[in-house]
């Protein structure tokens, strides 16, 4: 072989592997997409902060015990496994990928782009590995919608704006310049409360991205499931009720004054706002089977397939939990604080 064969040669190896560097770089860095109706988390988890989400067989949690840094385990709460120091909320899981805000980080040095930045959204594979920032901003919510995720974000320029951007980090844009709660995604549609002007039930397109009103109630923090709509009566004292979608008639499922909720499969957990007998309480979606839960005052009430976790008002530990289905038994959630102080020793 010549020596011009043999550079010719060389040249069309090196061309070769440099193509296929790139076509590998540009298949295992493209980022799966989900269905359509992917959905990140339960509306109700999410309005009580996104702080535990569950995914195929998974939980996914903001560890309170170790400043709310990012941990899974099984849903039984064995095998915890602390995946980023990063404190966290607003947890969303689809595919192989997390997706959460990150409210700050002990990460620092050179090098390091959006880790050094201490508010903003970031995505991960569930085993907290390939961490990276799709924006540095400050959300008050935010719900994975298929391939996009929308969030509601406030700054002092533009006020409250819906924005939305893909997984992929590409196609970021506001949606609407007016406050809009993105954490109830059922089937295409975002259902919120308006919150200037009126409290109609109001639905979002993500297809479209236009908005519709869907009834004229006087409503708070819409949880869509099963063609019902739990909501705050706000007119009625913010007691609790349902809507049904299909025959337009309204439930009233407790009188009593409520500060938030959550709805998960057949039960309600709710936080009762009463100054002489503040309580969590819960009962079956149909208003049947009110029962108490703990006296006192708490926040944050998030549910699993396993248990319901709740924190005292303004007291982020100790963290308490109940069985979701069982009967009523309070003790603390022991597991992530003794995950937290062995990860703290090591």
């Amino acid at each position: 072989m010549t020596s011009k064969a043999k550079n010719i040669l060389a040249i069309s190896i090196a061309l070769v592997i440099f193509i296929a560097l790139i076509v590998c770089m540009l298949f295992f860095g493209r980022i799966p997409e989900n269905p359509d109706d992917a959905v990140g988390n339960t509306p109700g988890n999410l309005n009580n902060g996104g702080y535990f989400c569950e995914s195929d067989g998974r939980v996914y949690f903001a560890n309170a015990y170790d400043n709310y840094g990012l941990y899974s385990m099984n849903p039984d709460e064995t095998d915890l496994v602390k995946l980023s120091g990063n404190s966290v909320s607003s947890i969303n899981a689809a595919g192989n990928y997390l997706y959460y805000y990150m409210t700050s980080n002990k990460q620092s040095g050179s090098g390091l782009g959006y880790m050094n930045q201490t508010a903003g959204i970031y995505r991960s594979k569930k085993n907290g590995k390939n961490t990276a920032g799709l924006g540095r901003l400050n959300i008050v919510s935010m719900q994975l919608c298929g391939n996009y995720l929308y969030y509601e974000t406030y700054n002092s320029k533009n006020g409250t704006t819906l924005d939305k951007i893909r997984i992929d980090k590409k196609d970021q844009q506001t949606v609407a310049e007016e406050i809009i709660n993105p954490n109830c995604f059922v089937n295409g549609r975002i259902y919120y409360n308006g919150a200037q002007g009126d409290h109609y039930l109001r639905a979002l397109d993500v297809r479209t991205d236009r908005t519709s009103v869907v009834w004229q109630g006087d409503i708070w923090n819409p949880i869509v499931q099963d063609n019902y709509v739990y909501y705050m009566d706000i007119s009625e004292n913010y007691r609790l009720c349902r809507y049904n979608l299909n025959d337009k008639t309204v439930e009233v499922l407790t009188n009593e004054r409520l500060d938030m909720f959550n709805v998960y499969d057949s039960y309600i957990y709710y936080q009762v706002s009463s100054a002489d007998a503040p309580a969590l309480k819960r009962m079956r979606t149909d208003g049947s089977s009110q029962e108490l839960v703990r006296e006192g005052i708490y926040q944050n009430i998030n549910i699993t397939s396993e248990y319901v976790y709740f924190n005292t008002f303004n007291e982020s530990i100790p963290v308490y939990r109940t069985y979701t289905y069982g009967p009523v038994n309070v003790t603390t959630f022991d597991a992530a604080k003794e995950a937290a102080l062995a990860n703290m020793s090591e």
